[in-house]
């Protein structure tokens, strides 16, 4: 599974900076559900060849009060969780007694740590590290996060620490120990909206309770089964347990194997509860799937046993919250009873054959002269956006590329428009749709306009006046 790093240290020491720097985004993801607090942050680090979770932490300090033992939990979690722990100090301040405190824990713990030194601008790094030996975590790296120095043998260090972090290596290993055939299923929700019930009424068995013993990690469970004619994995994360001192809540559900459940799903499968409507949880949830950009069903479970009043009241609620996942087919079932859980599977086919879907150039273009006859773009500063051609630049999800000029001046109005275009002409159903836009260069930009032969002869020739006829 994908390798998980976790940021800890004193506060001010730049861990939101190296987070921000190492996941290439401003607003990193915010866990905010019961019993998580907003200072444990995940991102995904993407480069050439690494793939990893990061999860940023609250400032450490040996205060005793509400806020830094709540902060100091979380740490903790994360540092249970984490493959590795990057371990920030201040250069600049020095060596300081929380530092010391924090050095001494994860020593106790036996967690693999990278002592990182950060805030190094204009220092030698041999001065700097000088008194930071003393913590006895090995040989530190030396960075400066805001300007991104260093961070190059940060991660050579993390990579021969983590071979997991590399993507050949993360490929390898899930094509050795997941043999997933057909279509991935993730099943996802917060806790007690009858995932386990759901899963064990697709199974036709209690198989979930087979795989719900303590001591599992963060894995996601595989499941293959077969239904129809066609095979499926399917991918559970309600039935792992966490370890015994890890709360109720936090056993049920965690950031790390949603993002990896959503990292081996081709379809998701998102599970609400009728009874108690659209919650917060269940937005966050459902905004990690849009990121994902995997394709989603929803079924709304516990369907049984509302009246007429409750029933609509549900379905508009839906609507309401979840405007964003339009494209997605909405069930209302029972699992407990089975009722309408049949009819997911043909939806979960539709989104998979949406995702998955190889279209031709001609057939993109086409559509998208169609679209553009039918409503023209704008003008932009007097001229016209004008698309030349598309291309299926990716699939899981569909990813469009228009190329054209101006493109990069297109308004989200129409970009909106050409999505539902797209959508509706090719009929992907269940699944996004990205559209990228590449902007044409201009081969005669800044090069100076050349003179034909003609203009140059004239330009030569001396102009001569005469003040009368007789002067010719």
């Amino acid at each position: 599974m994908k390798a998980v790093i976790a940021l800890v240290g004193r506060p001010n020491v730049g861990k939101s900076t190296l987070f921000n720097r190492l996941t290439h985004r401003r607003d990193a993801l915010v866990a905010d559900i019961s019993g998580l607090t907003r200072d444990r942050i995940y991102g995904t680090v993407k480069n050439d060849d690494c793939d990893f979770i990061l999860i940023d932490t609250g400032g450490l300090t040996d205060q005793a009060d509400d806020i830094s033992d709540l902060m100091r939990k979380q740490a903790d979690l994360a540092i249970e969780e984490a493959d590795l722990v990057f371990f920030l100090v201040d250069g600049r301040a020095g060596l300081l007694g929380d530092d010391e405190v924090i050095a001494q824990q994860l020593r106790s713990i036996n967690k693999p740590t990278i002592l990182i030194i950060n805030k190094a601008e204009g220092e030698q790094k041999e001065i700097i590290a000088a008194e930071f030996y003393a913590i006895g975590l090995g040989e530190p790296q030396v960075i400066s996060a805001s300007q991104g120095r260093g961070i190059t043998p940060l991660m050579d260090e993390l990579k021969h620490r983590v071979p997991s972090v590399l993507k050949e290596d993360a490929d390898v290993e899930h094509e050795n120990d997941v043999q997933d055939k057909g279509i991935r299923l993730a099943v996802l929700g917060r806790p007690n909206v009858g995932k386990s019930t759901l899963i064990n009424r697709i199974m036709g068995e209690e198989r979930v309770v087979a795989f719900d013993e303590p001591g599992t990690t963060r894995d996601s469970i595989h499941i293959p089964f077969e239904k129809d004619g066609t095979e499926y994995t399917l991918i559970d994360t309600a039935g792992v347990r966490r370890r015994s001192k890890v709360s109720e809540m936090l056993e049920k559900f965690s950031i790390v194997k949603t993002l990896q459940a959503l990292e081996d799903a081709n379809v998701v499968l998102l599970v609400l509860d009728a009874h108690e409507g659209i919650v917060e949880q269940d937005l966050h949830l459902a905004g990690l799937i849009i990121q994902s950009g995997r394709a989603v069903v929803i079924a709304v479970n516990k369907w049984d046993g509302l009246d007429k009043e409750e029933r609509e009241w549900v379905t508009s609620n839906v609507e309401r919250r979840l405007p964003f996942l339009h494209f997605a087919n909405t069930h209302f079932i029972s699992a407990l009873h089975g009722s309408g859980v049949g009819l997911l599977f043909k939806s979960v086919k539709q989104a998979y054959s949406s995702a998955m879907s190889q279209i031709p150039t001609p057939r993109l273009t086409r559509v998208l002269e169609d679209a553009v006859s039918d409503h023209q773009p704008p003008l932009v500063h007097g001229r016209r956006i004008k698309f030349r051609y598309a291309h299926l630049g990716g699939k899981n999800p569909p990813r469009i590329i228009i190329h054209g000029n101006q493109t990069d001046s297109t308004p989200n109005s129409y970009k909106r428009y050409l999505e539902n275009t797209f959508r509706d002409v090719l009929k992907l159903h269940g699944t996004p749709i990205v559209i990228e836009f590449k902007k044409g260069d201009n081969p005669f930009k800044g090069k100076k306009k050349k003179s034909t032969d003609k203009n140059m002869m004239a330009k030569r020739q001396p102009i001569v006046k005469y003040r009368n006829k007789s002067d010719k």
